[in-house]
């Protein structure tokens, strides 16, 4: 990888029949992967995050990138092999860190995570951690239900995660049948 300026990030976006796909990298490495429905819409997401960054679009080095997450979403067993810059609030680090925990194919509750955070009373501060989220299927805040079980609000659409979480089911019962044998 070349070296970005401090205040720079590149990014690249890919259009998918599943969303346009936005990848972006600062000097430490990948700091978002947005989903969206235009390539303008995410642009001007990734500069309301980063307001001070200067933003370059880097179609050619970022591509391998790219492709991963692509592959990520047509097989969710794929693994990330990029480096990722989680950022947030200690709290949201620390949820990102138990959704990343949660295996393929199975989800947990928002209050599940409070609990498992050892702050039974947070599943709002949870909820909001998950909606500020920059990466997206990296971080899987998709894997978080209501607590009966029911498909609430996602940033990236209620229709995506539904998607993203039958995939993720299937791929999950696939592995386990060929693991049984």
């Amino acid at each position: 990888m070349h070296r970005l300026p401090a205040h720079c990030i590149e990014f690249s976006s890919v259009t998918t029949e599943f969303a346009v796909i936005l990848l972006a990298r600062n000097t430490r490495g990948v700091c978002a992967v947005l989903l969206g429905d235009t390539d303008s819409q995410l642009c001007t997401d990734l500069q309301q995050r980063y307001p001070q960054a200067q933003l370059s679009r880097n179609d050619s080095a970022l591509a391998p990138w790219l492709q991963q997450v692509i592959d990520l979403l047509a097989a969710p067993l794929t693994p990330i092999e990029f480096p990722v810059d989680i950022q947030g609030t200690d709290f949201q680090k620390s949820v990102g860190a138990m959704l990343q925990d949660i295996p393929v194919g199975e989800t947990r509750s928002y209050s599940e995570v409070a609990q498992q955070l050892g702050r039974p009373k947070a599943v709002r501060a949870v909820a909001n951690a998950c909606a500020a989220n920059p990466l997206a299927l990296i971080i899987p805040c998709h894997r978080i239900l209501r607590a009966d079980g029911g498909i609430s609000g996602y940033r990236w659409g209620v229709e995506r995660k539904r998607a993203v979480l039958a995939k993720e089911k299937k791929a999950a019962a696939g592995h386990s049948n060929s693991t049984a044998i």
